[in-house]
């Protein structure tokens, strides 16, 4: 079976140190349209993604109004959820302010990690993102900053995306 681009692309990057911001905010993106799908699911709307999130343009998503929700609701090959479309708007202008007291999105996520990554045995990931105090604090100080759709799973499955969480064995 062959896998669209999108999934091509989201496996060669996943689980590679990421440090741009844009990058960080695609695989967010990614993470929040997972919820209740397969990763492949999501993955393979990467280009549809890229163009009613403005090629991940952080400032142009922020930007949007409820109004503008019809602009990816009416692309047909996009996942008509409106919560999650809205979770990457609000995430957006989360962002925004979280670059502005970081400097970066990056500098924020990896400052969990002291900018390196965390090593997680692979076998226990799924204990690991509903108990680990490392996850949970990450969890809460992100909806402390205005998150949404940033639960355990989805932020221990970015975290492992961007390459800031690793799986040994």
């Amino acid at each position: 079976m062959v896998e669209s681009d999108g999934v091509q692309e989201y496996h060669k990057r996943f689980g590679h140190p990421t440090h741009n911001d844009t990058e960080l905010f695609e695989l967010l993106t990614v993470g929040i349209f997972q919820a209740g799908l397969s990763w492949k699911a999501s993955a393979s709307k990467l280009p549809v993604f890229r163009q009613v999130f403005f090629n991940f343009d952080i400032k142009k998503v922020a930007a949007l109004n409820p109004e503008d929700l019809s602009i990816p609701m009416n692309n047909p090959d996009m996942i008509h959820n409106n919560r999650k479309i809205k979770a990457v708007i609000i995430d957006a202008r989360a962002v925004l302010k979280v670059q502005s007291e970081f400097g970066s999105f990056s500098k924020y996520l990896w400052s969990f990690t002291d900018n390196q990554p965390k090593l997680v045995d692979g076998a226990l990931e799924d204990q690991l993102a509903n108990n680990q105090s490392f996850i949970q604090n990450i969890v809460k100080d992100l909806k402390r900053r205005g998150f949404t759709f940033v639960g355990p799973i989805v932020t221990m499955m970015f975290l492992r995306a961007a390459g800031i969480v690793q799986s040994v064995n």
